[in-house]
């Protein structure tokens, strides 16, 4: 399974690149919004921080002005993956965009028949909201399962579940299980999957035996 960050705080994902743990990033206008920066100099930065996919979103609704933003988007990095919602003009933009080289990401899938639609418009990425659907008392993994084996049924369907809006380190492994290729974390849930009781009870106990005998690897 790859690991998108969520974020537009390239702090924070400089931070976590270097873990080696970071395969892309995706960003949408609220996560920039919060930086305080402008949009493109802020995806272009995170571009140069990142080898893999950065999803860029666009922010027009129409097709033909989405398809202009989205070729300005993809024109600043070669790793730049243009994020269109999943609408029927975002799914012609996907459309246009596939055709000419371009990744795109469908943005804000719900259900498992706007999958296909994504999937059937070449998209390379479809992204269900897992924690959107649970806040509204559906099955967010549910969802993530149906995708996973809608996909595995066709071979000409080549789009990758992004598993999105993952609130939490059970959402991250239960998606895992099922399947699905990428799963894109707030820093936040990324980092909580360190953290286990027993990892740090016993290294506390390796350092305290450690520290008794008196002794140092590097003066050694």
């Amino acid at each position: 399974m790859k690991f998108f960050v969520d974020t537009a705080d390239t702090d924070e994902i400089r931070d976590l690149a270097a873990t080696g743990l970071v395969d892309g990033v995706t960003t949408n206008p609220s996560l920039v919004a919060k930086s305080g920066r402008k949009f493109l100099d802020v995806v272009q930065e995170i571009c140069t921080i990142v080898d893999g996919p950065v999803s860029a979103e666009v922010t027009a609704t129409d097709h033909e002005t989405m398809l202009k933003e989205g070729q300005k988007l993809a024109a600043l990095a070669p790793n730049i993956t243009v994020k269109v919602p999943l609408t029927p003009d975002g799914l012609k933009t996907c459309k246009s965009l596939t055709d000419a080289g371009t990744m795109v990401n469908v943005t804000l899938c719900f259900s498992a028949g706007q999958a296909i639609l994504a999937a059937k418009a070449g998209a390379t990425f479809v992204s269900p909201f897992v924690g959107r659907l649970d806040d509204i008392s559906s099955d967010g993994m549910q969802l993530i399962s149906d995708i996973c084996q809608i996909y595995s049924m066709y071979d000409d369907f080549e789009t990758e579940v992004l598993v999105a809006s993952i609130r939490n380190p059970i959402h991250l492994t239960e998606a895992a299980k099922m399947g699905a290729g990428v799963a894109t974390l707030p820093p936040s849930v990324l980092r909580q999957l360190y953290k286990h009781p027993l990892t740090d009870s016993g290294l506390a106990a390796f350092l305290a035996d450690w520290e008794k005998t008196g002794q140092s690897i590097l003066d050694s």
